[in-house]
């Protein structure tokens, strides 16, 4: 029998795996593969975005709301999940941005917290590693934080000469990254809206579109099918109760819209010690061939 293949997707809030790359996870499951997604904060400081659960019992235990939040979508995706442990750096708003509270995962030294997810990676065992970009897809300070744990630590997971102490070495096979929004994928969501006599959530966002964030579109090197997995995306989201409204943009797209026009997730392979052909159709290609060689 060929041998199960795993993936690991580093992100920094609960919420944050069902809102990027959730249907690409629930496809390689229902493959048969393994994938584990781990968090690295806990999200206590995130604000309630959901009106219905905007109430004070749930604004006092957010700890406790965002992490059966997180149980829940992962049972809903069929992953496994790991904390990290690192506190929530919150988001900076105003002008000037106020100091980011002490002790929170975006000022822990670098050497304190790439090992814990060496460790994570060396346990599990991941042939494939998905983080997000050096913007962090958007600019929050742990999504950038979870960037700069993650290289290093892709790196140094199969170094016997580093953190001997966080367990056997164990060599990665990939390294991938998944970016922010997709005007390309806006565009075309809102052009099938429109052509279909619909209202697009997107008019606004795409006239004021910052031209100066850059293309991530043309960085795209791998594209997954997973269209058959989006009922499984939105269930995920929806578990998450305190961030996710029901009413909102996340949803305004009927799913026969999104299959029909962008049955996509995209990334960009950056590390590959595997042979691999762009673009991409798989995250594991290349690697079956050489685990089951």
């Amino acid at each position: 029998m060929a041998e199960k293949l795993r993936l690991m997707a580093v992100h920094a809030h609960p919420d944050d795996e069902s809102s990027k790359g959730a249907a690409t996870m629930a496809k390689y499951v229902a493959e048969g593969h393994e994938v584990m997604v781990v968090t690295c904060t806990g999200g206590e400081r995130g604000d309630i975005l959901n009106p219905a659960m905007d109430r004070p019992e749930v604004a006092e235990n957010m700890n406790e709301f965002r992490r059966k939040e997180m149980a829940r979508a992962a049972e809903i995706l069929g992953v496994s999940h790991r904390w990290l442990g690192f506190v929530d750096s919150g988001l900076p708003e105003g002008d000037p941005k106020p100091p980011l509270p002490d002790g929170c995962f975006a000022l822990v030294p670098l050497e304190e917290s790439v090992p814990p997810l060496v460790r994570a990676m060396r346990e599990f065992k991941p042939h494939v590693v998905i983080t997000y970009d050096e913007n962090g897809g958007y600019p929050h300070p742990d999504h950038i934080r979870t960037h700069e744990i993650s290289v290093p630590a892709f790196d140094a997971a199969g170094d016997p000469e580093l953190y001997p102490e966080a367990g056997e070495p164990w060599t990665p096979l990939k390294l991938y990254y998944s970016h922010g929004f997709s005007r390309a994928r806006m565009q075309a969501m809102h052009d099938a809206l429109i052509s279909r006599g619909m209202e697009s959530p997107y008019t606004e966002w795409l006239e004021k579109w910052d031209t100066t964030r850059g293309d991530v579109d043309g960085r795209v090197t791998t594209r997954i099918r997973c269209g058959e997995y989006f009922e499984k995306r939105d269930a995920a989201l929806l578990a998450h109760a305190t961030q996710i409204d029901p009413n909102s943009r996340w949803f305004a797209v009927p799913l026969e819209v999104q299959r029909d026009v962008w049955p996509y997730e995209e990334y960009e392979l950056v590390r590959s010690l595997v042979d691999t052909t762009l673009p991409e159709d798989d995250l594991f290609s290349g690697i079956s061939e050489k685990v089951n060689a």
